[in-house]
């Protein structure tokens, strides 16, 4: 049994009025959201030095690595240990620069 008022039935205003208070619902839990992205910022930031650490020991293990490549290649007496030698220091230049200008760049 239908039962119409001004065209609509019981059952369509029902369903707009659901999506209506849906909708207005939404917009009551919808934030700017600024304290996550500040929250994510600050865990940024605190997860920084670790990795910043991490870097400078994953260069120093390069380095070691490099020195032991080119001792072996001067021992040999290949002619282009000048070469490896060149390339693994400025690897290891290149790591140390980049995390310098990253925490610089960052404020941290």
């Amino acid at each position: 049994m239908k039962c119409e008022t001004s065209g609509k039935t019981i059952s369509q205003k029902r369903f707009i009025l659901t999506g209506f208070l849906f909708l207005l619902t939404i917009a009551a839990w919808a934030q700017d959201g600024n304290a996550g992205i500040n929250e994510a910022n600050t865990k940024v930031r605190s997860y920084f030095t670790a990795g910043t650490n991490l870097m400078y020991a994953v260069g120093a293990i390069l380095g070691l690595i490099g020195a032991i490549k080119v001792y072996q290649k001067w021992n040999a007496g290949d002619h282009d240990t000048g070469k490896t030698a060149a390339a693994w220091f400025g690897s290891c230049v290149f790591l140390v620069v980049v995390t310098t200008v990253i925490r610089s760049f960052f404020g941290v």
